[in-house]
């Protein structure tokens, strides 16, 4: 198998959604485990996997667009207005 480029992390983490967030991410994690510590791909690949780990407990990635005022009443319950950038509290 030829070495992981960024190009190979972005095609698995492109298309990501909060619900296969977990299932991207380890394979994420398998593409890059045989990368030795320091490689450029490896530290791409773990600050997306950071990403997918946020978008785990959000509702989109949501990176434009306006936001959901936190004011907004049912704003701490409703995941639907926490985008991974800002996810909602860990229980």
């Amino acid at each position: 198998m030829r070495e992981p480029t960024r190009e190979d992390v972005d095609a698995l983490v492109g298309p990501a959604t909060p619900h296969f967030a977990y299932q991207l991410r380890a394979r994420v994690r398998e593409l890059v485990q045989d990368l030795p510590e320091g490689h450029e791909v490896r530290g791409y690949a773990e600050k997306q996997m950071e990403l997918l780990d946020r978008l785990g407990h959000a509702s989109s990635k949501a990176e434009e667009g306006p936001r959901v005022a936190r004011d907004r009443p049912g704003w701490d319950e409703i995941p639907s207005a926490a985008p991974a950038d800002e996810p909602l509290p860990r229980r």
